[in-house]
């Protein structure tokens, strides 16, 4: 059974950081795609980065770009989010994701499992 699970969400001031854990277990972990995603109640699931396999290719969504960072460790089977500056809009349910090909990363219709989300809120 596959499962991910996420980690280190809170509620944290404008321009501080968190950093998101997202351990997978009962998958080949370094065989998968690795996503972030966020969601705000009543809007669309937003890809905020991904990581290949090897951890070799990322990507971000643009208005993350220089704030966040996708890494991963697959000697552990965990894939990180470290997220600096953070701003009011960052505020969402993040989720991770995991999928088998490094193709239109930034579509969650592609990702095969899915954690169970950490709610971020950052305050103004």
């Amino acid at each position: 059974q596959v499962q991910l699970v996420e980690s280190g969400g809170g509620l944290v001031q404008a321009g501080g950081s968190l950093r998101l854990s997202c351990a997978a277990s009962g998958l080949t972990f370094s065989r998968y795609v690795m996503g972030w995603f966020r969601q705000v109640s009543g809007k669309e699931r937003e890809s905020v980065a991904a990581i290949s396999m090897s951890g070799a290719s990322t990507y971000y969504l643009d208005s993350v770009k220089g704030r966040f960072t996708i890494s991963r460790d697959n000697a552990k089977n965990t894939v990180y989010l470290q997220m600096n500056s953070l701003k009011p809009e960052d505020t969402a349910v993040y989720y991770c994701a995991a999928d088998q090909l490094w193709l239109v990363v930034n579509d969650p219709n592609r990702y095969k499992y899915w954690g169970q989300g950490t709610q971020v809120t950052v305050s103004s």
